[in-house]
């Protein structure tokens, strides 16, 4: 082969500080006619390819992390706080079982108020006071007219002793006197109700009348509740006033417990037999067991009827129910937001939820949603989640 043909491919050796680098370098149409001359573009040809072949990425070994495990979130709720019938569930408003509406016996202009709502008061205590200038003037009139009767059924006494007037006569006079009389207290009663009183101990638990505004007889100045037991007033529609009946148990959940629930439990004492015209709905008291001081007058409370169906039990919602073939069961949620399964007997699939006749106690947590995501032992994020009525458990 004739030595000045070009070669294709060739290998070009060059040491680089005592580094011998071999690297395979196409030529094309190369002649090595004058090598020395051409020395000079060889080494810097070579020199690029060894700059380009540094720059190549060098491979970086991946590490693996231990993966971290995600608590998994999950809508929960508290078995007993919603063990009643979705459509049974009222708002209402902490009262006393006897409240009275104080008002002035005459009418007036208010001179003064000596209690606030909220006040404690007792039995007699003075609470507000009108001017008294016209009855005391009535009073001064009516006790003259007693003063001046008086001394003529004294007169008319002597004469008729002395013969000199006739026993009708005499009567008249008597008859006139106990007329003054009469009249005379009367108008001392109407100057002692310029002062209105207490009539029982209690809380003043609102006020309708301010100092110098002029009230009539029997005009509701102020609203005392009486010290003792604490009832919830509620109205129920007419679509469910014939599912209640007196003495009907039920459940009060307290709003300003937060969240530390605040569960009564008390009975239905009272149940209207006539619908309000403008509501339409029908007033109803519930009367507390015991002597709660959780209750304060005027707190907003829900209630909520247990079932007096012949299914009885608790009822969750139906997607809380985990199907194993023909056994149900649910996620109770331990303390640790751990979830474990646990068997239930459901007594009846209804719209409102699943009737638990077995396998559930009041007061434990269940999961309500995602129960096909969940395994035995997990930890979860707790969720607080609603039910039935809408509220937060």
């Amino acid at each position: 082969m004739n030595s000045s043909m070009p070669r294709r491919y060739g290998y070009v050796s060059h040491h680089v500080q005592n580094l011998t680098v071999l690297l395979p370098i196409p030529i094309f149409f190369f002649r090595f006619y004058r090598l020395n001359s051409n020395m000079k573009s060889s080494a810097l040809f070579i020199s690029a390819m060894i700059f380009f072949s540094g720059c190549s990425k060098e491979s970086v070994p991946e590490t693996k992390n231990d993966p971290v495990k995600i608590e998994q979130p999950a809508m929960t709720l508290v078995v007993g706080s919603v063990a009643f019938d979705k459509s049974n569930s009222y708002s209402g408003e902490i009262r006393a079982r006897h409240e009275t509406q104080l008002g002035f016996r005459i009418g007036g202009k208010i001179i003064e108020r000596l209690v606030d709502a909220g006040a404690r008061v007792q039995a007699g205590q003075v609470l507000m006071r009108l001017d008294p200038e016209d009855a005391s003037l009535q009073a001064s009139s009516a006790q003259a007219q007693y003063q001046l009767a008086e001394e003529e059924a004294k007169r008319y006494r002597e004469l008729f002793n002395q013969k000199f007037v006739s026993k009708s006569a005499l009567d008249a006079k008597e008859t006139a006197l106990k007329a003054a009389s009469a009249q005379a207290g009367l108008a001392g009663n109407l100057a002692d109700y310029t002062s209105l009183r207490a009539d029982h101990a209690g809380v003043i638990a609102a006020t309708f009348a301010e100092v110098g505004q002029v009230v009539s007889a029997g005009q509701p100045v102020l609203r005392l509740a009486q010290n003792g037991p604490r009832e919830v007033a509620i109205a129920i529609p007419e679509t469910q006033y014939s599912g209640l009946k007196i003495g009907a148990r039920a459940e009060v959940n307290l709003w300003a417990s937060g969240n530390e629930a605040a569960y009564l439990t008390g009975r239905l004492r009272e149940l209207a037999a006539a619908a309000d015209p403008a509501s339409r709905t029908y007033a109803a008291r519930i009367e507390l067991s015991g002597d709660d001081t959780r209750a304060a007058l005027g707190m907003t409370a829900q209630v909520r009827f247990r079932n007096h169906d012949k299914q009885g039990g608790l009822i969750v919602p139906l997607s809380a129910i985990f199907q194993q073939g023909d056994q149900a069961a649910v996620w109770v949620v331990a303390a640790d937001h751990s979830v474990n399964l646990r068997k239930v007997e459901v007594a009846a699939y209804r719209d409102d939820g699943a009737v638990i006749a077995g396998g559930l106690t009041p007061g434990e947590r269940i999961v309500s949603a995602g129960v096909h995501k969940l395994n035995a032992g997990e930890k979860i994020r707790v969720i607080e989640g609603e039910f039935a009525d809408g509220s937060a458990q």
